[in-house]
């Protein structure tokens, strides 16, 4: 494969999985905006309460689809087809495990989680009932994820991009047909989140009619060893979404105490746009996670390095573009999420938006290195930098930051832990680098 060849291939699946993962990130965005209109401040907030556990069911599909994607792309690339099969179909039984926990929690302890959050009265019952519907819809939500990941690593990214964005557009038709004409409230705007994985595998579906597919359900046990691997290799992907939950929760709690309910109804407007951001960063590194896992099983370190190049360059236009958006069009952003009008939600969130996001570039970079790591089999440096971003520094931030600069601590408590965990995973990276180069050199004298 020549450079060119790896750019292109990288300009293809990179672009196919950065639309497919916007499109992604907006099922959450969508109810946002609709509940915004439809149920004002106390439908935001109760939204934003129960969408931490939208980001443990995502992460979790995640994690299995990625890691199972990864170890059957390494494995397609050695030409061994039935050890391939074996680990999709290891992770089906996985998805099928998680998706049953998932769904009694849904039936049984929904209101025990919200209370947790911090829901009281009209605020509770909206919270309540968006979290047991997302929840009961876990099974569809694991599944998507594991598809989508499997099929753009059997060479179809456009038709996983297309999954994702058909997926998402009905979710939001169906979130204005719900809460609007229907008058379904909250509820109808979980359930259309809930129909929209179903919309996309039954499109994902047709890969299996192809004579290119590759992969197949086969009959097997759920083997120990091969499921921990997928575990493992996709535990980085499971880290970074649950860690948003996770951070979503502490930073609620924190401004509940500062601010009260306005906000955390601002933080919503915040937390849910750096979904969206988040979600880009996420889909260059999914496009490039199939083309380094097949050039690390044919040895070819050198293809390895244009693409993460070319990804890394990327992943800083974005960032550039993002932020001159976000910093110089902050209240017309806020605006469209602002329903009631509100002046203490609309300068809360506006600060709150150009301090949140000067963590652009060091999140992404630590994204798209986290799946470098994983893709070329060494997870435990990927594991180590998801979950010092995820929990060992954030969380302690922005305790320590809330208490010294309140509100305005608590928006500079993901940026600061980003940069310290960007820094450390270069250092990493520069030190697999090198250890690549001395390989190629190598490889030439002989």
């Amino acid at each position: 494969m020549t450079k060119s060849n790896c750019f292109k291939d990288f300009a293809v699946y990179s672009s196919l999985n950065v639309l497919g993962m916007i499109a992604l990130s907006c099922y959450i965005l969508a109810d946002t905006y609709f509940v915004s209109k439809g149920l004002g401040t106390n439908g935001l907030t109760a939204l934003n309460l129960a969408i931490p556990i939208y980001s443990f069911i995502h992460g979790s599909g995640l994690m299995i689809g990625m890691g199972g994607g990864t170890k059957y792309s390494i494995y397609k690339s050695q030409n061994e087809i039935k050890t391939g099969n074996r680990t999709f179909t290891n992770a089906v039984y996985l998805a099928a495990a998680f998706a049953v926990i998932f769904v009694l929690i849904g039936i049984f302890f929904p209101g025990t989680i919200v209370s947790l959050f911090g829901a009281k009265d009209s605020v509770f019952d909206l919270s309540k009932t968006y979290l047991q519907v997302i929840l009961i819809y876990a099974p569809a939500f694991l599944m998507n994820n594991v598809l989508l990941c499997f099929v753009r690593n059997d060479g179809a990214p456009q038709l996983s991009m297309a999954a994702m964005i058909v997926g998402s557009l009905s979710n939001v038709v169906l979130d204005w047909v719900f809460i609007f004409p229907c008058n379904m409230g909250i509820f109808g705007a979980a359930f259309a989140t809930g129909l929209a994985p179903i919309i996309s595998m039954i499109i994902l579906s047709t890969h299996f009619l192809r004579k290119k597919n590759e992969f197949h359900f086969t009959k097997c046990k759920l083997q120990g060893k091969l499921s921990i691997g997928i575990l493992s290799s996709g535990i980085p992907s499971l880290v970074t979404e649950v860690s948003s939950g996770i951070v979503m929760i502490v930073f609620n709690s924190i401004i509940m105490g500062i601010q009260g309910n306005i906000g955390v109804a601002a933080y919503g407007v915040i937390a849910n746009l750096s979904l969206v951001v988040m979600a880009i960063y996420t889909g260059i590194a999914q496009g490039i996670q199939p083309l380094v896992s097949r050039n690390h099983g044919f040895k070819k370190y050198a293809n390895i390095q244009s693409v993460m190049r070319y990804a890394l360059i990327t992943m800083l236009i974005f960032s550039a573009i993002i932020y001159s958006v976000v910093f110089f069009a902050t209240s017309q952003i806020v605006n469209i999420f602002n329903s009631e009008h509100n002046d203490m939600l609309q300068n809360i969130a506006i600060q709150g938006l150009r301090l949140y996001f000067i963590a652009c570039p060091f999140a992404g970079f630590n994204i798209i290195i986290s799946v470098y790591f994983t893709s070329t089999e060494h997870p435990r440096p990927a594991h180590l930098i998801s979950i010092l971003r995820g929990f060992i520094i954030i969380i302690p931030m922005a305790f320590l930051l809330s208490f010294i600069a309140k509100l305005f601590g608590v928006w500079c408590a993901f940026p600061v832990t980003e940069l310290i965990v960007a820094t450390i995973g270069m250092i990493f990276y520069i030190i697999a680098k090198n250890k690549q180069k001395n390989i190629i050199n190598n490889t030439d004298m002989i």
